[in-house]
């Protein structure tokens, strides 16, 4: 991603003066990125998106949008846009009237708000619902009157706090396909908040990922799952196998419960050895029957001590002597494997990410 457009330097957050709620954040944030704030509840990413929108004010730090400090602006001085969860639509006005509400705060023309109204309702497929009530409309159709409003003022940035936490799956599945399809189309500036993974990993060209008030890793989505930067990422971000390893200068990996793997080589960042924690997925552990063992790093028993079937895959979950292991196969192998069964697992050097111990 290029310079930032919207910049976080050193951001902090406390409401008490002891602990912050938001401790230290820096981010660069593109123009026209799709960036993602995930975290648990709690971590930081919602306090952090209104500190951006002018509702919160920071401890400390600087938020600059195109080189302006937009730090110490009331939230009517920035050009930003804000959706939220509940979609907080004016019960009283129509769709047509709560679009043109952010128009009329402005100061914008009469005639110019009916024209970029409608282009709004156009954008979001609700032209045929401006005389409506919010009442009449369902969870998806108001959700797409507060992102229509949000967006009618062209704001420089849009913010977007949970907004389909409210939908069920398949409306939410359709919602991100639509929110992608106007991030395209207006190739506006998304902020996007949600402590949901999936959602996060569909839509993004980054994520941001917080814990306790701090950013772990700012990644795209393949790298954070494939090489996340710390265990929490890992463990956030997907289904995981931490194993407990030591690594020598030599590059020969010890893994507690499994024993030695040669050849693994010095790995950037771990500098000449020492505690680490080994991840592998669990779509990349496999059943050896049906490939050479000699194409694996290491073969090791697993007990299967329950299965979880989702149909298109199966997932398997075991203990290696002691250790406790989630292996994902392919629903055509599935038929075969019984709770109880022992089976051969394996793994080949790549399908191990290395994260030093802190």
């Amino acid at each position: 991603m290029g310079t930032g457009y919207l910049r976080l330097r050193n951001v902090v957050k406390s409401y008490d003066g002891r602990v912050n709620a938001v401790d230290d954040i820096g981010i660069d944030i593109a123009k026209g990125e799709f960036i993602t704030f995930l975290g648990p509840s709690g971590s930081g990413k919602t306090t952090t998106l209104m500190m951006i929108a002018g509702f919160e004010e920071p401890t400390s730090g600087t938020i600059e949008l195109d080189g302006k400090d937009l730090t110490r602006q009331k939230p009517y001085e920035r050009n930003i846009g804000v959706v939220f969860q509940n979609y907080a639509l004016f019960p009283h006005m129509t769709v047509a009237k709560n679009v043109a509400f952010p128009l009329k705060m402005r100061g914008a023309p009469r005639g110019d708000i009916a024209r970029r109204v409608d282009e709004a309702l156009d954008l979001v497929g609700l032209r045929a619902f401006a005389g409506r009530y919010p009442r009449e409309l369902s969870g998806g159709q108001q959700q797409r009157v507060a992102l229509a409003r949000g967006l009618v003022f062209r704001p420089d940035v849009l913010l977007l706090d949970e907004p389909l936490g409210a939908l069920d799956k398949n409306l939410r599945e359709q919602m991100q396909v639509e929110l992608k399809r106007i991030h395209r189309e207006v190739g506006i500036t998304m902020v996007y908040v949600t402590h949901d993974q999936t959602e996060a990993m569909t839509m993004s060209d980054r994520v941001a990922v917080f814990n306790q008030g701090k950013l772990e890793q700012v990644a795209p989505p393949l790298e954070a799952y494939h090489r996340p930067a710390t265990r929490f990422v890992g463990e956030f971000i997907g289904d995981s196998n931490f194993l407990a390893g030591r690594l020598d200068p030599a590059g020969t990996l010890l893994v507690d419960g499994v024993g030695e793997i040669g050849g693994v080589g010095p790995r950037p960042g771990l500098g000449g050895g020492g505690p680490v924690h080994v991840l592998i997925r669990p779509e990349r552990l496999r059943v050896p029957a049906q490939e050479a063992p000699t194409s694996f790093a290491k073969v090791v028993k697993m007990v299967v001590g329950g299965t979880v079937n989702y149909g298109d895959s199966l997932l398997l979950i075991g203990k290696m002597g002691e250790v406790p292991l989630r292996v994902r196969v392919s629903g055509g192998q599935s038929s075969a494997i019984q709770e109880g069964a022992v089976i051969s697992v394996g793994w080949a050097l790549e399908d191990m990410h290395l994260i030093a111990k802190a």
